[in-house]
């Protein structure tokens, strides 16, 4: 498990908005400037897998509700 799948999707996302702000200042150095792209993208994945794990788990309760009901 790398870092960035450790992280809740927060945690993540709040990463993600300071990268955001570091790559949008004027003076941002391009030598740190690929590492914190690369973290992002790693970010990102981590966010999506987060939401796709939800989306699963959510239609498996409803699933199971949808059958308690027949």
């Amino acid at each position: 498990m790398t870092e960035s799948n450790s992280l809740g999707y927060t945690a993540a996302m709040e990463e993600l908005e300071q990268i955001l702000q570091e790559i949008e200042a004027d003076d941002v150095d391009v030598d740190v400037l690929t590492d914190r792209v690369a973290r992002a993208a790693e970010l990102i994945r981590t966010c999506r897998e987060r939401i796709a794990s939800t989306r699963t788990e959510v239609e498996r309760v409803v699933t199971e509700l949808d059958g308690e009901g027949t």
